[in-house]
């Protein structure tokens, strides 16, 4: 099923069953993905966003999840950050499986081979490869450092 039809049943399913922070978790993401329609569409037509779009959206929440989670932990607010984390789990709900460490070392493999990268040089257009193929299964983050040691080796 299509991530949008996901999202717009999962909506409703949590409207019947009267689960208010799930409720508010899904509105927030019909949000955001309406804020960024609103921005794409810039003067002519209206652009609507792929899977892959909607995919990023989903990890950028995250990702903004989890660094307010964290702050909040360490200014003693557990019940925000807690919060916070409930939150992270639906979101992550809708983005797809993750890769495995052994997984994200065979994608930043072949990324490198079908790009012919052989230097510290080409981590950019490696980064990109990796984010066109696995956008929301890898932590771009974590994979960013591996890629350059790669490089480098």
């Amino acid at each position: 099923m299509e991530l949008r039809t996901r999202l717009q049943a999962a909506t409703k399913e949590a409207m019947k069953a009267k689960d208010s922070a799930r409720l508010s978790t899904l509105r927030l993401i019909g949000a955001a993905i309406k804020d960024r329609e609103i921005a794409a569409r810039g003067g002519e037509g209206d652009e609507t966003l792929n899977e892959g779009d909607l995919v990023l959206i989903l990890s950028r929440m995250v990702k903004q999840r989890q660094e307010s989670a964290k702050a909040y932990e360490e200014g003693g607010r557990l019940e925000l950050a807690a919060k916070e984390e409930d939150e992270i789990r639906i979101i992550q709900e809708f983005l797809p499986r993750q890769m495995t460490e052994a997984e994200t070392r065979a994608a930043i493999d072949a990324a490198i081979a079908d790009i012919g990268a052989e230097g510290i040089r080409d981590m950019g257009r490696v980064m990109a490869t990796l984010k066109d193929r696995h956008a929301g299964q890898m932590d771009f983050g974590a994979v960013g450092p591996a890629v350059k040691a790669r490089l480098l080796a």
